[in-house]
Order: C-alpha cells, then sequence, then structure tokens
C-alpha cells in the first residue's frame, strides 16, 4: 500500500510575508496539530514517508515549505529568527492557535524560537538532530562536512555520510530511505535553490556562533521538551543534546548510538513511538 504522506495533496495558504506551501493529512482530532519544520535544503518532499506514516496513524500532521524554499513564495531569512517569524506567520495564516512542533536540524533551531517567542503557540517541543547554538566547547566540523552540505548537486554519497551512520547496515538503511523519498521527488524534482540554501546558511553560521541563538535563553522553556539525535551526527554535535537537556527544565534526551543526523529515519518505527508517548503524556 502506498504511504499516506505519498497520497497528500500539496495546499498553499497566504500570509503576511509568503504564500506558504503546505500538506495536512493524519488522523484530526482534539490533540493540537504536530507541526514538522524541515532541515537544510529540505523541501515538504524530503520527509522520509516511513516517518511520516506512523505520526499520522495517531496525529494531525502539517508538512510546510518555509518562506523561499521549494514551492513557497517570498525569500529566505538570513537568521533564524527570520526563519521563525516565517513559520508563526504560516501558523497564524492557517490559523493554528496551538501546535505541537518538531524540528529537525535546522528546523530544530527555528523550532526553539518560535517556542522562545511565541510559547502560547507551542505546547509540546521535539528538537531532532539540532542544537542551541554557541554552546561552548562543541566540536568543531569535520571540513568534509561543510563541503559536502554546500556542493553544488548532493549525491547519494553526500546524503549517506552527512545523514547516516558508516556502518555497513546504517548505510543500507539510508539507501532504503532515499528511496522511499524517490516517488514524490521524481515527480516534483524539488529542491532548495543556490541563493536560498546561502541564506539558510547564514543563518546556521550566526546560530552556531551564538548570535541570536537559543542556548543562554534556554531556561525560558516551560513546555516539555523531547530532544534526540544519533550519537555519530556530523553536522550537530550530539555532545549538544546533552547540553540542552542540563539547561532545559521539564526535557527527556534520546540518543541512538548506531545512528546520525537522520536517526528518525533510521529508526522511524521506534522513535514515532516515544515521539508520540511524549506527545500524549
Amino acid at each position: 500500500m502506498p504511504f499516506v504522506s505519498d497520497q497528500a495533496i500539496t495546499l498553499r495558504v497566504e500570509g503576511k510575508s509568503a504564500t506558504y506551501a503546505y500538506r495536512d493529512f493524519g488522523k484530526h482530532g482534539q490533540t493540537p496539530p504536530l507541526v514538522l519544520l524541515q532541515r537544510f535544503r529540505g523541501t515538504i518532499d524530503h520527509w522520509d514517508p516511513a516517518f511520516l506514516e506512523p505520526l499520522a496513524a495517531r496525529r494531525r500532521v502539517i508538512l510546510f515549505d518555509s518562506a523561499g524554499v521549494g514551492e513557497s513564495g517570498g525569500t529566505v531569512p538570513s537568521t533564524v529568527e527570520g526563519m521563525a517569524d516565517a513559520a508563526i506567520d504560516f501558523l497564524e495564516a492557517l490559523g493554528v492557535t496551538e501546535a505541537d512542533l518538531l524540528g529537525w536540524s535546522l528546523g530544530g533551531f527555528v523550532a526553539q524560537m518560535v517556542a522562545l517567542e511565541r510559547p502560547d503557540l507551542v505546547r509540546r517541543l521535539i528538537v531532532a538532530g539540532s542544537g542551541p547554538g554557541g554552546v561552548p566547547g562543541s566540536p568543531e566540523l569535520d571540513p568534509r562536512v561543510p563541503a559536502m552540505m554546500t556542493a553544488e548537486t548532493s549525491t547519494e554519497d553526500h546524503f549517506l555520510y552527512l545523514f547516516f551512520g558508516q556502518s555497513e547496515e546504517s548505510q543500507q538503511i539510508g539507501k532504503e530511505s532515499l528511496a522511499r523519498l524517490e516517488p514524490r521527488l521524481s515527480v516534483s524534482k524539488a529542491e532548495v535553490t543556490a541563493q536560498a540554501w546561502g541564506n539558510q546558511l547564514q543563518a546556521i553560521q550566526r546560530w552556531g556562533s551564538g548570535e541570536g541563538s537559543a542556548w543562554s535563553r534556554l531556561e525560558e522553556l516551560q513546555m516539555p521538551v523531547l530532544v534526540a539525535n544519533g550519537a555519530h551526527d556530523v553536522m550537530v554535535d550530539s555532545g549538544d543534546s546533552f547540553a540542552m537537556a542540563r539547561r532545559l527544565k521539564n526535557a527527556v534526551t534520546i540518543l541512538y548510538s548506531d545512528a546520525g543526523h537522520a536517526f528518525l529515519f533510521q529508526h522511524p518505527d521506534e522513535f514515532t513511538r516515544i515521539v508520540l508517548d511524549f506527545l500524549d503524556a
């Protein structure tokens, strides 16, 4: 059977700063929607449907392309704060007054800033493969990482190195994840333009340096927070997840020993069970 997310149609809503492309599917009910915020150079077509499937079985799931990304209009902001403003603009345009947020990678930066700037909008927060920025002592990236992140064309080898562990099993799982993206991507050819991801990169660099980051403000987050990562994440050091847990007031932290940045696609069934239990607690 096809994945539910692969059957979801792309909708559009007009915000104050952009027209946003989004998908809204899954189980509608009394609980707030689960809104997913995407990674660097990612679009609504770059979410693994095997990860989305169990979420949609129990929750209303909303995916969207932020301003200037994928099929959305507008311009990509060059700060995480600006991206958070776009996310808030999208939620307000959709009429969402309360949501659970799951931010992956760059999306995790944005989700933290949304929660800090508009805590009334965020019931529960999930920060996946991400960090608060400006963590003292956080190690420098391997030079191969920025080179692959900014390559003109992303290859399978880039994806497998950046997102998955280097064991044979992890690499095979990565290839299977890529294959699951193909039905959507083969039609949409979705990508983030060089100008757009250049602005994203500026935002990431500022965040990493501590400029406008969440590190000094983590104690302000009062809602429950789930922090998760792969122990071998080459893009956001997993030590940042532990550092977050030490400063957050109400947090649970999970690390997957055999996984990297895309641990949520490597362990979709297990991690979604944890996510859903966290949201339902």
